[in-house]
């Protein structure tokens, strides 16, 4: 473990390998799993301000189910999760011309309609956090629809942390990630 401000930081954010191949997962992030995207605090009414803006990118399975539960809803766990379609595939995607599953929140980003990219533990994926009283733990979560991206990380010999530069800094912010760089290059 790793220890940063109030961070503990696994091991195998350095260790592991991984990179993103989605024409292997098609995203399949984005469907499996037991629950909604985590949602923090902050996140919940950036998704009630954002949702007319991101809703012309869904699919309408995806708005029916906005529609009817609710921007995010609170899952078995009693956390803030994205709603989901027939209990699988989060409400906010939509299928690019290939079939792969995609953040529609994140089109808008890309397109410049919204300044918010996506939900953070989405943009961490596949590192997940974990808050207690004193300290966040900072973990990774190993799924089989993953296979792929940690092959692809192992042959192009990139650790998880520097695969996710971009949203740890998004999170932790430049002077965490420095320090995470400056552990792992030791």
């Amino acid at each position: 473990m790793i220890e940063i401000n109030d961070t503990l930081i696994s091991d195998e954010l350095l260790e592991t390998h991984f990179v993103c191949d989605l024409s292997v997962c098609k995203g399949a992030c984005c469907v499996e799993g037991d629950s909604g995207a985590p949602l923090d605090l902050d996140e919940l009414p950036i998704l009630e301000d954002i949702y007319e803006t991101v809703k012309p990118y869904m699919v309408a399975e995806g708005i029916a189910e906005i529609e009817k539960q609710g921007k995010f809803v609170v899952d078995s766990d009693g956390d803030f999760v994205t709603p989901l379609v027939n209990n699988r595939e989060c409400a906010y995607v939509f299928y690019d011309e290939r079939g792969v599953t995609k953040c529609a929140i994140e089109k808008a980003f890309e397109e410049g309609k919204v300044d918010f990219k996506k939900p953070i533990s989405c943009h961490l994926f596949p590192v997940r956090l974990k808050k207690y009283s004193s300290f966040t733990a900072v973990n990774m979560e190993s799924l089989q629809v993953c296979a792929g991206a940690f092959a692809c990380g192992h042959r192009l010999k990139v650790p998880v942390y520097q695969f996710l530069k971009g949203p740890l800094t998004r999170k932790f912010g430049e002077e965490w990630f420095a320090t995470l760089d400056a552990v792992a290059k030791r």
